[in-house]
């Protein structure tokens, strides 16, 4: 089962090496990169959910079977993967309180550079685009509540 990971950590890796590869040299020819996106994103795709797939099916046994007894300090199969749950809501909503942020600053950096009374109203919408991290973050704490 390690090698599954193994797949799915290097199908990670990968994208993002040619996410910031492309970000840093992009494509000129546009026809040519469309062609070879749509073979690329397909063929990353199905390496990614099949060996998830693979995964999950191949360590349902390990975390389904019970355990006689665990050290204290040990983490067992079942505990880790719960962790792992609770972590990912905090992710994706950083993930997407990044974005968010992102394109309401630059928006509120426009604003301002043209109307500087505006600068009350724009924080207002950075804290509500903040605002999506921390409502991940409580989750996370509910569910880590849960977990213990």
């Amino acid at each position: 089962m390690s090698w599954l990971i193994a797949i799915i950590c290097l199908n990670l890796f990968g994208t993002l090496a040619l996410g910031i590869y492309l970000e840093l040299r992009p494509v000129q020819d546009k026809v040519r990169a469309t062609r070879w996106w749509k073979g690329t994103l397909g063929t990353n795709l199905l390496v990614f959910v099949s060996a998830s797939t693979g995964a999950l099916l191949l360590g349902m046994h390990d975390v389904m079977a019970q355990q006689a007894a665990v050290a204290p300090g040990e983490v067992s199969i079942g505990l880790g993967l719960a962790l792992l749950g609770a972590g990912l809501p905090t992710a994706l909503a950083t993930i997407g309180a990044g974005l968010a942020v992102g394109s309401v600053g630059a928006a509120s950096l426009a604003v301002i550079a043209e109307k500087p009374e505006m600068f009350g109203r724009t924080l207002i919408y950075l804290g509500l685009a903040e605002g999506i991290a921390i409502y991940g973050l409580v989750v996370t704490i509910l569910l880590l509540g849960k977990i213990a």
